[in-house]
């Protein structure tokens, strides 16, 4: 027996059109989306004013389809500003209505407004005092009633040609979830910082949260060297350190210069060039790129690209020597 035939029990019709069915259900799906925008009115508005106005987290729920879009609406609204979870109503019945307490708002899904697991537990949410956001198709529903808010996800039609399974109407309700969070994200005044903070492993996050202080080398990893150096001093300590090149400081560990392999290769070019005999301050970059300690890494993987260099040397604000970094550390850190 052939592969579709065991997985489906059908072959496709001769010349079946893939993408022409592909592109039907992305317009009956965009058609669904333009309803939903047209009916966010005053409705929306109380449903963020609700959660806004609650000392605790939205609890988010639904079952089937609607659970699944209930748990990736729970996800968005904590990871921009809005504590919330994601309750399985069958699991509320057996013990875990505990973990909604009199402060939460709770936003339950279902597309019918009838789902028994949900009704089931809208006399305790009641009893508890929670405000109930509904979001539905009809109207008339049962969960539509006795919500304090009703949010109308009704779609002209699903793009499943049997009418059968949710498509356009989970793609709705996720929209408005997003909808919803993004208004609140906007009015709570959320930031990128903000954002990288509950995303701490993220790329976003990296590049937001992780300091030159986090990556930099520092003490005597460090390759530095005095600025009456040789220049075959110079060679054995940016050997010994591997960064790709060393700092030039005085006495006091200040700045004076930065001499990195380009420049090694540049100077062993010149023939005339006595690696004994040679001062590292006649050959030495004066003035180089430098960053503070307390810097984003972001930052320097900018400078870097900016200047096409490869390694920065980290100085305090008396233009110490505190650390050094090259763009080996960004990787690591996955900063680029």
């Amino acid at each position: 027996m052939a592969a579709d035939d065991t997985q489906s029990g059908h072959r496709p019709a001769p010349g079946f059109d893939f993408a022409a069915s592909g592109r039907r259900v992305l317009e009956i799906e965009t058609q669904a989306l333009a309803a939903i925008g047209a009916r966010i009115d005053g409705a929306f508005s109380r449903a963020c004013g609700l959660i806004m106005a609650g000392h605790g987290r939205v609890v988010c729920t639904g079952m089937g389809k609607s659970g699944h879009v209930a748990r990736k609406i729970a996800a968005t609204l904590a990871s921009t500003g809005t504590p919330a979870f994601f309750v399985h109503p069958g699991e509320a019945g057996h013990g875990d209505l505990g973990m909604i307490t009199d402060a939460d708002v709770v936003l339950a899904l279902s597309y019918s407004g009838e789902s028994d697991e949900i009704l089931m537990l809208l006399p305790v949410l009641k009893r508890q005092g929670n405000p109930l956001i509904a979001m539905t198709g009809r109207h008339g529903s049962t969960l539509a009633r006795e919500a304090d808010v009703h949010l109308d996800v009704a779609v002209p039609a699903e793009a499943c040609p049997l009418d059968l399974a949710p498509t356009s109407s989970t793609t709705a309700s996720l929209a408005l979830g997003d909808a919803l969070a993004v208004a609140l994200l906007e009015a709570r005044g959320f930031t990128a910082d903000d954002f990288a903070r509950s995303h701490p492993a993220g790329a976003l996050g990296r590049r937001l949260l992780l300091h030159i202080a986090d990556v930099m080398h520092e003490g005597d990893e460090v390759p530095r060297v005095a600025v009456d150096a040789s220049l075959g001093d110079v060679l054995l300590e940016m050997s010994r350190k591997r960064l790709g090149m060393t700092a030039v400081v005085d006495a006091d560990q200040r700045l004076l210069g930065l001499f990195t392999d380009g420049d090694i290769r540049r100077t062993l070019a010149d023939e005339r060039t006595d690696i004994r005999a040679t001062r590292i301050a006649d050959i030495m970059t004066r003035a180089p790129i430098t960053i503070g300690a307390d810097a984003l890494a972001a930052e320097a993987a900018r400078l870097m690209e900016t200047h096409k260099i490869n390694a920065l040397l980290v100085v305090d604000g008396e233009r110490r020597v505190v650390g050094a970094l090259n763009i080996h550390d960004l990787l690591r850190a996955r900063v680029v």
